[in-house]
This record gives structure tokens, sequence and C-alpha cells, in this order.
């Protein structure tokens, strides 16, 4: 009887791992939208290093990588065999590219840049211990004034907002189709975030309504998706460096006086990944953080944690 006992016993114990693991199995994906203009697009370069069109390579994610004193933040980017990782349990969509966690999933086609979406995959893939799927949508030159006009704001609606719920949209319905291994899961959108502004900032009577349309956008894509209490993060616009005058200036404050407003929300402060031009690939690509892959790298590690912070309920309104 006692052989009996510890059989069941183990029997039970059995039961209840495999329990556990079925369980695991059926958590629904985790779903996150990220939507901008070109600096969401993603303007990083990763190894061109021509000495006229980029600067013989001075900060470009490889070049960066090399750097001794920075390899170690890096070095989940490569394998052993020193090939790109490509993360099984974090899906990505843009555009007419879908597949795992990468580099290349940019408005450039091939592997020659990243955009936030690189490191802020990274960051929820390994907070998660359920599947993480990206929904990029993104287009250069598009402000929130006109092209991603909300409903909710008065005027026209934009013709990019429409085309960015057509876009995440067609990846949600299509979701176990283009990833047959999260079939059956279904899916929770987890988060949102927005990376856009230069347009904006360059057109004057724009910035006085930013803060609205931004909240109007926020309200709109929560009733869209029906995620009432979705999180948000929201990347300034910090091209330039923390030092920043006249409309720059000015934009940003209406960027945080937006995020303010939105409840489960944040504003993530990202001038301090500005770096030196002449030691960046494009030297005079301002707009685009001077294609600086460290720029871009940093900027995803920080949007990441600041939508954790956010699903975790911490740190909600930054006054930084």
């Amino acid at each position: 009887m006692k052989y009996v006992s510890l059989i069941g016993l183990a029997l039970c114990l059995l039961s209840s791992s495999f329990a556990e693991k079925a369980s695991e199995s059926e958590k629904p994906v985790k779903v996150f939208l990220l939507a901008g203009q070109s600096n969401m697009e993603g303007q990083g370069v990763v190894s061109m290093d021509h000495p006229q069109y980029y600067n013989s390579g001075k900060g470009n994610l490889v070049n960066t990588m090399k750097d001794p004193k920075k390899a170690h933040l890096y070095k989940h980017l490569k394998n052993e065999k020193g090939e790109w990782v490509v993360r099984d349990d974090v899906k990505i969509t843009f555009r007419k590219r879908s597949g795992g966690l990468t580099i290349g999933y940019t408005g450039y086609g091939g592997s020659s840049h990243i955009g936030p979406e690189l490191q802020f995959g990274h960051v929820l893939g390994d907070y998660y211990a359920e599947p993480v799927l990206l929904i990029k949508t993104a287009w250069g030159g598009k402000s929130l004034f006109k092209d991603f006009r909300p409903p909710s704001s008065p005027g026209t609606v934009g013709q990019f907002y429409k085309l960015m719920l057509e876009d995440i949209h067609k990846a949600l319905d299509n979701m176990e189709k283009t990833f047959p291994d999260l079939a059956g899961r279904g899916h929770e959108i987890a988060g949102f975030v927005w990376m856009q502004g230069w347009n904006d900032m360059c057109t004057p009577e724009a910035i006085p309504e930013y803060d609205k349309n931004l909240v109007n956008l926020v309200k709109d894509l929560r009733k869209e998706f029906k995620s009432p209490n979705m999180p948000v993060v929201i990347g300034e616009l910090g091209n330039g460096g923390p030092k920043a005058g006249g409309n720059m200036a000015a934009f940003r404050k209406a960027q945080k006086k937006g995020a303010e407003q939105i409840d489960n929300a944040a504003f993530v402060i990202t001038h301090d990944f500005s770096r030196d031009p002449q030691q960046s690939p494009n030297v005079n690509h301002g707009h685009h953080w001077c294609g600086n892959a460290e720029s871009y790298f940093l900027i995803g590690d920080a949007l990441g944690k600041g939508i954790i912070k956010v699903i975790e309920g911490k740190d909600l309104k930054r006054k930084d």
C-alpha cells in the first residue's frame, strides 16, 4: 500500500506539472502596437560604412558593438557564431515582412537599419513568459495635425490614421496564419507606443493643439481595440539633445502636456540619447538622430522599460 501511495503521489505531481505547462501554453499573445513616423520606421544604420555617405561607419550598430565599454549592452543581439539573433518568442510584422525579432524591420527592407522596435522587443520578450507580437505601422513625414488626425479631433480624419488601423487589424486577423505556432492562443492588446512629432514641430499651428490631438488619438485607439486601459508610452522628440529652443522646446512641452492627460501612460525622455553628429553615420540627418544606431537602441530600451512601468502601475506621471 505504501508503494501504491507513492506512485499515486508521483502521478499527481506529474499531472500538476503537465497542467501548469498546458496553462502556460494557452496564455494569449501579448500584442504591442508601435506607431509613428520616420523615427519609428527606423533610421539606425547597421553596418554601412561608406566614407562619404556613412561617415566611415562611425556610430553604426556593428562598430558600436565593438566598443569594449558598451559591448555588454549589445551582446544579446548576436549568437556565438556571430550571426544576428532571431527571437522565436517575439514576433514582429511591418508592412510585407513578418517573422522573429531581429534587425531590419524598417522602411528600407533588407537588414540595413534598425528602429526602436529592436531593443523594445528584447525588453518585452525578456519580461513576458508568453509570446510577444509587435505590430509596427509607420510612415515618414507624417503629422498628427493632419495625417494621423484621430476621429475625436475636429476636422477630417487623417488618411494615415485609417491606414494605421488597417495595418493593425490585418495583422491581428492574420496572426495565426502568419505565425502558425501562435494558433489557438488568442491575443491581448498589451500596449501602444507612439514615436512621432517632427512634422508637427515644423508646423507652428500644429503645436498648440498637439496635446489635445494626442489625447484623442489614444482615446480613439482604446475604443477601436476595446482596450480602455491600454498602457501607453510616448517617446519624446529628443533629436538634438537636451538643449532645445524655439519650436522644439515648445513641441516637447506639448508632448508632455498631452501625455500627462492620459491615464495609464508615460512620457519617456529621449534627449539624452542624442549623439555627436560627427560620430554618427549620417552627419547632416539631425531629424533622424544622424542615423546613430546607439540612439535607436537606447530609445527602444527606454520605451520598453517605460511601458513595463506603466503595466506594473509605477511612475505613471513622470515629471522630469
